[in-house]
This record gives C-alpha cells, sequence and structure tokens, in this order.
C-alpha cells in the first residue's frame, strides 16, 4: 500500500498519517510474520524514539483498517502479517520456529466434516498447525 493511500485511510477517520505508523506498516511487509517485538526491533533500527506501546497501538489500528492480521503462532505474542494475502494455514516448526504457509485447501476434509458434524465453520486464516519441519527432521537423520 502506498503512502498517499494510508494517508487517505487515515484521514477518513480524523487520524493522520505518521512516520511511526508507515515506519510499522513496512515493517510488517518487510517480515511476513512478526510479533510486536519483532516489528518495534526492525523499527527502531530506524527510528529509535518508537516504543513498544506505539507498535501494538499502531497495530491495532492497522487491523482495523484491514491492512494487518494476527494470528497466534505460540503462547506468546500475536504473529502479525500483511492482510490482503490469500487466506492461509500456518505450519511451526518447533524446533527452529520457522514458519510456513501451505494453501487451505489442505484442511477441506477437516473443515467439511466440522460444518456437516457440526455446522461449525472454520476461520482457515487462523489455523496454525505445530509440527517439525523437513530441515529439523533431516539434520536429526
Amino acid at each position: 500500500m502506498s503512502a498517499t493511500s494510508l494517508a487517505e485511510m487515515l484521514r477518513e477517520r480524523g487520524l493522520r498519517l505518521t512516520p511511526q505508523r508507515q515506519l510499522i506498516l513496512e515493517a510488517v511487509h518487510e517480515l511476513g510474520h512478526a510479533t510486536p517485538e519483532q516489528i518495534h526491533h526492525t523499527v527502531r533500527e530506524r527510528a529509535a524514539g518508537v516504543n513498544i506501546t506505539t507498535v501494538y497501538r499502531t497495530l491495532e489500528l492497522l487491523e482495523d483498517l484491514s491492512l494487518v492480521s494476527h494470528t497466534h503462532l505460540s503462547h506468546g505474542s500475536p504473529t502479525y502479517h500483511p492482510a490482503g494475502e490469500d487466506q492461509h494455514v500456518h505450519l511451526v516448526c518447533r524446533n527452529c520456529g520457522s514458519v510456513d504457509e501451505v494453501d487451505p485447501a489442505v484442511m477441506l476434509p477437516v473443515t467439511e466434516q466440522l460444518n456437516a458434524d457440526r455446522a461449525f465453520r472454520v476461520d482457515v486464516g487462523h489455523v496454525s498447525l505445530f509440527g517439525e519441519c523437513g530441515d529439523c527432521r533431516e539434520a536429526q537423520a
């Protein structure tokens, strides 16, 4: 998203585009999947005065604007990524912490079964599967 588009979206809500907001959105796009702490670290490399509270508040605002979304990939902080990406299932390696993405179609048998049995619709954009990645399995072999 361009700075102009972001500025227009913020103006419509009576807000303005600050350098901190722009830097935080850029960091989310740059990092892909990142916690607020990781985003804070990246932003502080460019603007030392940005504090963690500003990062959290800005991420909430950006999520309200549908520019970022979050998921929980562990028991810790949520992980943010750019919105507008196709929905995906997160594959999280318990050994190295890597996060991979797969098409939500891999969940179709489960989601269809839950819908048929329980009339429950799964939000696959928030599904995270934990296990061991191929690199870690190979390293152990």
